[in-house]
């Protein structure tokens, strides 16, 4: 095998990659709001993109040493003046050093066009902020029943009649909201919605569909959906067949999809536009 063709496209693909994540983590939401949210883009979190961004940059760090070893002659060449002289400092380099000097400044001051990037940016993050709400603290998924309770202000006993109102299990005061979530298939966000206990009873009595999926929908059999928001389950179970999909009522959103080559928020949009319907 060519090791220098090896060595070149690695560095042009992981050079590809890192441009890909470096988008997600462009306009990723801030951590305290995309570990609130679970946040998810293509199947994987915030923090599985930054690992794969980090692991990726290493990558291409080798790749491109490489690739300098390999081209250790010409990269010389460039760093010689007209006499044939090496020079570091060449008007090549010297403009190279100066552009990449000359963006490091301005961000530190914070001057256009690079402060537009990053507002640009934030706007992302701010329009996610919006959309998934925000923690009452920061890494308040990390926080114990107790904990929770206390720093919010909420009464310890509201909080746990609120999650029973809304079928959410939990072990004992210590679990944390993360793990409450992901043992219930929630976010933590949905979880601290429940707590107030009026609320989810309001919640489990409603009878009007949701316009969007809601978190935790994919772990709900499709029955007890229909049951949930008063659906006609025949009539959804005939829109899905219409769709080709053949669907197990006792089995739940996800489970059907999977079945079917579909996913969950596909399956929701198709049994939403049977409620329009009715």
């Amino acid at each position: 095998m060519n090791m220098r063709k090896i060595t070149s496209l690695t560095l042009l693909i992981s050079f590809i990659a890192l441009v890909l994540t470096s988008v997600v983590l462009y306009i990723v939401p801030e951590g305290r709001v995309a570990y609130w949210s679970d946040w998810h883009w293509l199947g994987l979190s915030k923090t599985q993109w930054g690992d794969i961004h980090i692991n990726l940059g290493f990558l291409f760090l080798g790749a491109g040493l490489m690739h300098l070893w390999y081209n250790w002659t010409a990269m010389v060449h460039y760093l010689k003046n007209k006499a044939k002289e090496l020079w570091i400092f060449t008007p090549a380099f010297t403009v190279a050093l100066l552009v990449n000097v000359g963006v490091a400044l301005g961000t530190l001051l914070y001057l256009p066009p690079f402060s537009s990037i990053l507002e640009f940016g934030h706007s992302f993050k701010d329009a996610a902020a919006d959309k998934y709400g925000e923690p009452p603290y920061g890494h308040a998924e990390l926080s114990s029943l107790t904990l929770f309770a206390k720093r919010t202000g909420l009464e310890l006993k509201t909080v746990k009649a609120g999650l029973n109102a809304a079928g959410i299990r939990f072990i004992d005061d210590q679990q944390t909201i993360l793990a409450i979530a992901k043992a219930n298939g929630l976010t933590p966000k949905a979880v601290y919605e429940a707590m107030d206990s009026e609320a989810a009873t309001t919640h489990n009595q409603s009878k009007t569909l949701p316009a969007e999926p809601f978190p935790g929908m994919g772990r709900i059999p499709l029955t007890d959906l229909c049951s949930q928001y008063g659906l006609d389950q025949q009539r959804v179970l005939a829109a899905l067949a219409a769709k080709n999909i053949t669907a197990d009522p006792a089995k739940s959103l996800r489970e059907i999809a999977e079945a079917n080559g579909s996913n969950p928020h596909a399956l929701f949009y198709i049994i939403h536009e049977t409620t329009t319907q009715q």
